[in-house]
């Protein structure tokens, strides 16, 4: 007999045996002869009929148990025939309608909701005029039913209702976010006025007739009244719908709470009850505070960049530029100088409508990007004079020109008063220790690029090939947009409804295939939109000069030291970044990548933008030709260091700097090196009664390494130790890190750097895993050199694409030779360890100095010198704890050996601290 075990074989042909004979049971009689037949059929191989005799007795053993339920009756022809004909026309309509829904998936979304807005305003029609005057035909009495049934008394409101949501959805189908808000709104408003108006008018119950419910709530009046007047009374039934109607109200207006009174105001000062202060007087006037506007105010700086910014989002600004739009067809156009016309003629003109046919709208652009390269006037950076004369031509245009009136205070004789005079060149007079002033580089001496491309025909090629794939492999999406960057254009693509994201990344090669591009990288989705994107070089590269990210707003915003320019990302911005709040950096890349162009841009950004009492470098080259350029500069506190020995020496000087500042925080009381500069600054702190030292803000101490893995196969176990608690505890100390390799491989970049290295820039890789050793993921071997990289800031969850910025060698010479001319580099001495050679002893330990210490202090705290002790305490082999004992015996800590007995210990316990000196060296 066989035996069933709950996850045997046998079990799941009962259970099968069993759900087939109750699907034939289900389908009649005609499933037996068919499966009999299909038994008998003498197609079988041999093979199949053998198992299937072995397979029998088990799946009569199985079966058995269980007793097959009794065949079904037939039923009458005439009932399977009326059910056929039911299924076949269930079947044709359902396909019809299915048919017409898959048409409807090629409509635009604008144009699905304009129908259902058009659909609205059509059943408000009908409802109004059944519940405002007598229905007429079929459709009219429905509609009125079915409205005075389910909203009482307030039917005539429905067709309000029903027309508003109608044309919010045709006026603003950009919006859909806030659809949902006004469904719940207004739902819970009706339902909260209709339960009210269903009590006032008596509560009347169902069983009062039809007519009475109408009279008062309605069905939705009943519903909502009835339940709390049963759960709670009627007196906490009334409060109770109040509340809810009152939230109604505030969901559909989206006012919360504590914006109430301000809402009320601002509706008294539109009826005109209120008085409008100032600022509430210049925002109705059309001029909001914080908009995009190029109308500068009376009083404003000719120099001054002609825009401010709107954040609050809520469309006034549109709504001020379309008026000032309208007002701006009725000024003539001024003259221009011929060579502001020409370089106008040159800028190609992007847009469309009123702002692609109106010549001020082009001279904006212009002006906004020449300004935008040229440095933020407001902030003191000089401009050149073709951008000084084009910003001083572009006229105020909030209205037609009118003669303005002159004050009576001026009517006596007074002069006017004198214009604007050039901009304030930034030369900012910074005084160091004593009475030595430093001034910072010009940003003249760094070259100026031209305005980039925000299209060219080359980007409408790409868009047609792409819409061709798609076409081709029948998948529904298109191209919405592109935003085109220094090196790549990034284009964005919209999927249709219902289809996989994974239809587009399975298409990479053939994409790549149409534009003839193998570094084609698409992005799923694009970071803060539903959109995938598709990253494609560009066959006209751009330059990002240095120069143009150090003039930036971005750069004239923040006036922090360790700004430093990156590059720009795909959509044309400039990437800064603040060394100080990395707080280190790896950056990795191929040979030829523009790694060493990284490290220059970096250093020169510290140039430009600190003096030498704000930020102090230490730079490591062992490859000795990158960084000679920068030797004498006076931010430099030792000379640049060649000797990768010497380089992890520096590290570990690094960390005692490191452990003195941290001794100082703790000794004031303080948690951060700025703090600490700040209260020395301010004269809030003194040294303790008795000491002549002299407090000092301590500098940035930044640490560049070009070449981590020359360091790393010289002495790979002190520089991992000094790098590893360097990354771990430098940060508020002010000491930051910049470590840079070409050979991004585990044994150079170990767990532990990485772990504490939490920003990452990956250049051009050429495989792979060296892009997950650098940034967790892939990418970064997908990118196309000389300059391209990917930027992973701390904090951020995906990397930003950008093409890194470039500095020539004679605008490095330039701004070298303009530091070396205010100071003269002061070095320190206890960075690097000098002298003449060392002993030839000192070179034999090698790697194994820790261990000695270690075995030193064991067998002089201890006063017995075995070498099994020593191979016990400090696991190591018979091998490595005989030389530990000869180094030992060399320097005279144990005396020589005497066969199998201890050796002698000749230093004494209180003798320890110096020997272990010596052995250091």
């Amino acid at each position: 007999m066989a035996t069933r075990t709950p996850g045997s074989d046998t079990s799941g042909v009962r259970r099968g045996d069993i759900s087939g004979s109750r699907g034939g049971a289900a389908r009649g009689s005609g499933a037996g002869p068919a499966r009999k037949a299909a038994a008998k059929s003498p197609a079988k191989a041999p093979a199949g009929k053998a198992a299937a005799k072995k397979a029998a007795p088990a799946k009569k053993a199985a079966a058995k148990p269980a007793a097959a339920p009794a065949p079904a009756p037939p039923r009458p022809i005439l009932f399977r025939a009326v059910r056929a004909v039911w299924l076949g026309l269930a079947h044709s309509v359902g396909a019809l309608f299915r048919g017409f829904g898959d048409g409807a998936k090629g409509l635009h979304p604008d144009h699905r909701k304009d129908g259902v807005g058009l659909l609205l305003l059509a059943l408000a029609l009908v409802t109004a005029a059944g519940t405002w005057f007598s229905p007429q035909g079929w459709l009219g009495e429905a509609a009125t039913n079915v409205v005075s049934g389910l909203f009482g008394r307030l039917d005539v409101l429905v067709p309000f209702l029903l027309a508003a949501v109608g044309v919010r959805l045709m006026r603003h189908p950009e919006v859909p976010e806030a659809n949902g808000r006004i469904v719940i709104g207004l739902s819970a408003l009706v339902v909260g006025v209709l339960g009210l108006v269903h009590i006032g008018c008596g509560a009347p119950a169902m069983g009062g007739g039809a007519t009475r419910i109408r009279q008062a709530g309605g069905l939705a009046g009943w519903a909502a009244s009835t339940p709390m007047m049963a759960a709670a009374g009627p007196p906490l039934a009334v409060p109770l719908l109040l509340l809810l109607a009152f939230f109604g109200l505030l969901v559909v207006t989206a006012t919360p709470v504590n914006r109430i009174p301000e809402r009320l105001r601002m509706l008294g000062v539109r009826l005109g009850v209120v008085e409008p202060t100032a600022e509430e007087a210049a925002a109705a006037g059309g001029a909001p505070a914080r908009e995009y506007s190029t109308d500068p105010p009376e009083d404003a700086d000719p120099n001054a960049l002609p825009f401010t910014v709107d954040t609050d989002g809520d469309g006034a600004a549109d709504g001020a530029a379309r008026r000032r739009r309208r007002r701006r067809k009725q000024v003539d156009e001024p003259e221009l100088d011929p060579a502001v016309a020409d370089m106008f003629a040159k800028r190609p003109q992007t847009g469309s409508g009123e702002d692609g046919d109106d010549p001020y709208a082009t001279r904006d652009i212009a002006a906004g990007v020449a300004a935008d390269l040229d440095g933020a006037l407001l902030y003191g950076v000089p401009a050149s004079p073709a951008v000084a004369d084009m910003m001083h031509q572009v006229q105020d245009r909030t209205a037609v020109p009118e003669e303005p009136a002159v004050p009576a205070a001026r009517t006596a004789g007074q002069a006017a008063p004198e214009e604007h005079g050039p901009a304030p060149v930034r030369m900012e007079q910074l005084q160091l220790s004593g009475d030595i002033t430093y001034a910072l580089p010009s940003l003249d001496l760094l070259e100026r690029g031209g305005p980039g491309k925000t299209r060219s025909k080359l980007n409408d090629d790409v868009v047609a090939q792409l819409t061709a794939v798609f076409g081709e492999f029948k998948v529904d999406a298109r191209v919405t947009g592109f935003t085109r960057g220094p090196t790549v254009t990034r284009y964005e693509v919209e999927l249709g409804p219902a289809v996989k994201v994974e239809r587009i990344t399975a298409l990479g090669k053939n994409i790549a295939y149409a534009v003839a591009s193998a570094d084609v990288r698409i992005i799923s989705p694009i970071p803060g939109k539903s959109a995938v994107g598709i990253e494609i070089p560009n066959l006209d590269r751009e330059m990002v000069n240095l120069g143009d990210l150090l003039r930036s707003r971005a750069a004239a915003d923040d006036q922090h030291p360790m700004l430093v320019g990156m590059g720009k990302d795909v959509e044309g911005h400039t990437v800064m970044a603040n060394l100080a709040k990395m707080p280190h950096i790896l950056v990795a890349g191929a040979t030829g990548a523009g790694k060493s162009s990284c490290i220059n841009c970096l250093i020169t950004s510290v140039l430009a933008r600190a003096t030498p009492d704000e930020v102090r470098m230490v730079l490591v080259d062992p490859k000795r030709v990158e960084l000679t350029a920068y030797e004498g500069i006076p931010h430099l506190i030792t000379p640049i260091i060649t000797n990768p020995k010497k380089a992890a020496e520096a590290l570990q000087w690094v960390v005692r700097e490191m452990d003195l500042r941290y001794d100082d925080l703790a000794a004031f009381g303080f948690r951060h090196v700025d703090d600490f500069n700040a209260a020395v600054r301010a004269g809030k702190i003194t040294p303790p009664l008795g000491s002549e030292r002299e407090l000092t803000p301590y500098p940035y101490l930044l640490v560049i390494v070009d070449e981590l893995a020359d360091l790393m196969m010289v002495a790979p176990r002190d520089v991992e130790d000094s790098v590893v608690r360097i990354t771990q505890l430098a940060r508020a100390a002010g000491i930051h890190l910049v470590l840079a390799t070409q050979r991004p491989s585990v044994d150079v970049v170990t767990g532990l750097i990485k772990a504490n290295v939490p920003s990452r820039l990956a250049f051009a890789t050429s495989a792979m895993m060296d892009s997950r050793v650098i940034l967790d993921q892939p990418g970064a071997e997908k990118l196309i050199g000389k300059g391209d990289a990917l930027f992973l800031p701390m904090g951020a969850s995906k990397p930003i694409r950008m093409q890194g910025a470039f500095v020539t060698e004679a605008e490095i010479a330039a701004v070298v030779q303009h530091c070396k001319d205010q100071l003269t580099a002061v070095y320190r001495d206890d960075v690097t360890v000098g002298g003449g050679p060392r002993k030839e002893i000192d070179e034999e330990i090698g790697d194994d100095l820790d261990l000695l210490i270690q075995a030193t202090e064991l067998v002089v705290s201890t006063q017995f010198g075995s070498t099994s002790m020593l191979q016990r305490k400090l696991r190591v082999g018979f091998a490595k704890a005989g030389r530990l004992m000869d180094l030992m015996e060399s320097r005279g800590i144990v005396g020589p050996s005497e066969g199998s007995k201890a050796r002698d210990v000749l230093v004494k316990p209180d003798e320890l601290d110096g020997v272990i000196i010596s052995i250091r060296g």
